[in-house]
């Protein structure tokens, strides 16, 4: 299920150098601790100036990005979107292995087509452009479409399409856990010349009449080897090799589970998915007839969230269906516009920023979101900034709503960007009228991006976000001392993200007693597993963080004994924690102990005292 935090935690992932940087991920209770592959692919400036991130801190080999106290959220937000449960774990140590949330159908189709194409989407685009730029060249003339050539290269382009199924009976098999041999041999079966050639008698098999796909054949198909290959992998492994002696499994295994599959996909599988995608492409075809406009700037408004959340792949089988079946296709017509809106928006926030590091970061995005890749331009620049993410989807559903207005129509599948122009072109009548309305349509989108954030588009120094300001939600209170000890101030302690102010105002304590008490009468919000540290709300609105010790979070609990738990209410003066000084000390680790204010930013002023020592129970901030 979709998260709030999904988003934000999309903008963690990417800026952190992408979840290929990422070695390991833990969260304590007020930051993500991430253990990265190449610290200098992070990209600091723009996670300090995220919505949502209070601050960056890199210190002892950890790259520590400070959220506050829905950092639970978050941590899961990033799991999830990230699929990094085999790089997570408990700050405690212990692995992440709990159960795992359920996918309802869709999504967990969502899942699977995603998986299965990803591995070889560079080729498959790569093949599309081939493709594309022949259909170009013999339109103007420069290749004959009938000569050697054009047949030779054509042969390469159209390869990874015409043996779509073989491809994807690899790819799925890995994912579904069969051998892979066994799902090439499956794909292979379903593009046989026997059953595309027209000349052999098909029509039957053991009696039993068998039903084509509408298309005559299953090249380029999609659905039918995916949902084959999972039917095998499960009827291999939950049935065929325990049943057959392990003297035969070499050769026995793979021969009942390929041969079964294979007369099942004939009989079921096969026509059942044909039928489901024809249905999802009739469907999608009927709104492009009902409304054009319509279609188009459904498709061309939410292309980029759907892309966000990988749910554009229940849209890219349809269309690789439509060009099998008709030769063209309609559908992901409308996306064109998303790259170019969001290429100049890019543009215009260069022109118009004077923050330094976004014009460095900027050039980069343009030149790939002009190649049509996008994820450098949105998760670096438009998303974290929200306004002009949603500005370019605005102008990608008019644009896209024009596309499918003026009958543009895709001839092959081919790349993003400029890249996908040379679809638009008709190599059976040389037509490339479609192309140059795809050209206008999207330099259009690419101007109106560039003058959104000219005009809009506003720098947000990060300290905007700090400012002070009464709304009336709290009451003024007095937070008592939690731990007998010295006052010291935050900006004398080791963290940055408590000693900057980030995460509120506060003071810091040198204890010389191991016990916190609650400072106010409220509720214990956050009590992480490790023991050391505590988050109350108070019962007036006050939000308070006690935060024993500098990293203490690696002792994994060692030293520390909690006294309630998270949920419980308590009285000011209830013994919340007690904790080992003398260990903490001994392991390494500084006792300094920050009691921060978290909703600084409700109140007008946060006074502290100007005691130099304190009990628990002495007065130690003033809320006002």
């Amino acid at each position: 299920m979709a998260s709030k935090y999904d988003g934000l935690a999309r903008i963690i992932i990417q800026n952190v150098g992408g979840k290929d940087n990422i070695e390991s991920i833990t969260h304590c209770i007020t930051r993500l601790r991430f253990k990265l592959k190449d610290e200098s692919k992070a990209n600091t400036d723009i996670l300090k100036g995220t919505d949502g991130v209070v601050t960056v801190i890199q210190s002892g080999g950890q790259y520590m990005v400070v959220i506050g106290n829905h950092v639970p959220q978050v941590f899961d937000a990033v799991i999830s979107v990230g699929h990094l449960e085999n790089k997570s774990a408990l700050a405690g140590g212990e692995s992440d292995d709990g159960p795992k949330e359920k996918q309802n159908p869709f999504n967990a189709f969502i899942s699977i087509v995603t998986s299965v194409f990803t591995p070889f989407l560079g080729v498959l685009s790569a093949c599309g452009i081939l493709k594309g730029v022949l259909a170009l060249l013999s339109a103007v003339g420069v290749l004959a479409g009938d000569g050697s050539t054009y047949n030779l290269l054509y042969s390469l382009g159209d390869a990874a399409f015409y043996f779509l199924p073989p491809i994807l009976g690899v790819t799925a098999a890995k994912k579904f856990k069969l051998p892979e041999l066994e799902g090439l041999v499956l794909g292979l079966a379903l593009v046989y010349p026997y059953l595309t050639d027209g000349a052999h008698d098909i029509a039957s098999l053991f009696g039993i009449p068998v039903s084509m796909p509408p298309s005559g054949n299953y090249t380029s198909s999609v659905i039918p080897i995916i949902a084959s290959v999972a039917f095998a992998a499960w009827f291999e492994n939950k049935f065929v090799k325990k049943i057959v002696p392990d003297t035969i499994k070499l050769f026995a295994v793979p021969l009942i589970t390929v041969t079964v599959t294979y007369c099942l996909t004939l009989f079921i599988i096969g026509p059942v998915a044909s039928t489901i995608a024809n249905v999802l492409g009739l469907f999608f075809n009927s709104l492009m007839e009902f409304s054009p406009i319509l279609m188009g700037a459904i498709v061309g408004f939410f292309w980029q969230i759907l892309v966000m959340f990988g749910l554009h792949w229940s849209l890219v089988p349809i269309s690789l269906s439509n060009m099998a079946t008709t030769g063209q296709d309609v559908i992901l017509v409308a996306m064109l516009g998303t790259t170019f809106a969001q290429t100049g928006a890019v543009m215009g926030i260069y022109l118009k920023t004077k923050d330094k590091k976004l014009k460095g970061l900027a050039p980069a995005a343009i030149v790939s979101g002009m190649a049509g890749v996008t994820e450098p331009a949105i998760y670096g620049l438009t998303l974290p900034k929200k306004a002009p993410f949603f500005r370019t989807c605005a102008i990608a559903g008019v644009g896209g709503a024009a596309l499918c207005t003026l009958g543009v129509k895709a001839f092959q599948s081919a790349g993003m960007g400029i890249f996908a122009y040379p679809a638009y072109v008709n190599s059976q009548t040389k037509d490339t009228s479609g192309m140059i309305i795809a050209i206008i349509i999207s330099l259009l989108c690419l101007v109106a991006g560039v003058v959104s954030e000219l005009v809009f588009y506003k720098d947000e120094a990060v300290a905007e976000k700090k400012e002070i300001k009464v709304d009336g939600s709290v009451n003024a209170e007095n937070i008592a001392a939690p731990i007998k000890g010295e006052i010291k101030e935050l900006a004398d302690i080791e963290d940055a993200a408590f000693s900057s102010g980030a995460m509120g105002k506060g003071l810091a304590i040198v204890p010389t007693e191991g016990k916190v008490y609650a400072p106010a009468d409220g509720t214990v919000t956050a009590f992480f597993n490790t023991g050391h540290a505590v988050g109350i709300s108070t019962d007036n609105g006050a939000e308070i963080i006690i935060h024993v010790g500098m990293d203490t979070v690696k002792l994994e609990g060692q030293g520390f004994e909690p006294k309630v738990k998270q949920g419980d209410t308590v009285k000011k003066g209830d013994l919340l924690l007690e904790f080992d000084i003398d260990y903490i000390k001994n392991q390494g680790y500084s006792v300094d102990t920050p009691v921060i204010v978290t909703n600084t930013d409700k109140y007008a002023d946060v006074i502290p005292t100007d005691a130099k020592k304190v009990v628990n129970g002495d007065l130690l901030i003033t809320l006002i």
